[in-house]
């Protein structure tokens, strides 16, 4: 019986960092999505330093979680995240609109489908 509730218990707290997991991520990508759009915005705007700036804060605060992201995504996801943020900002430096839209919009429907990928639901399990 004592092996029964040792399992349960197991049981219970991965399933419990599984929920914690999915929820830190939703989080965490949330807020690197909204710096890339405001990024967007402002490029919009004709302010290419300032889309920049949020892009590269973007940039940082991924790699920032580096290692915690190696150990819970797959590595060819996060170093596809990694080319993304490289093409974005090749993109904002050589000041071409309609490419870097089309780039930025790329590397935020990536982070999102990131975040699809590790929700529970229906689609992920069967």
């Amino acid at each position: 019986m004592r092996r029964l509730w040792v399992s349960v218990i197991l049981l219970a707290l991965i399933f419990s960092a599984t929920l914690w997991n999915v929820s830190y991520l939703s989080r965490f990508i949330n807020q690197v999505t909204e710096l890339l759009t405001a990024a967007e915005a402002l490029a919009e705007g004709g302010d290419w330093g300032g889309a920049q700036s949020l892009t590269e804060e973007a940039r940082h605060l991924w790699e920032s979680r580096e290692p915690y992201l190696y150990i819970t995504l797959i590595h060819s996801d996060t170093d596809e995240i990694y080319v993304g943020f490289r093409e974005v900002l090749e993109y904002i430096c050589s000041q071409e609109d309609g490419e870097y839209s089309a780039a930025n919009a790329r590397l935020i429907a990536k982070l999102e489908l990131l975040h699809e990928m590790d929700e529970l639901t229906l689609k992920n399990i069967l």
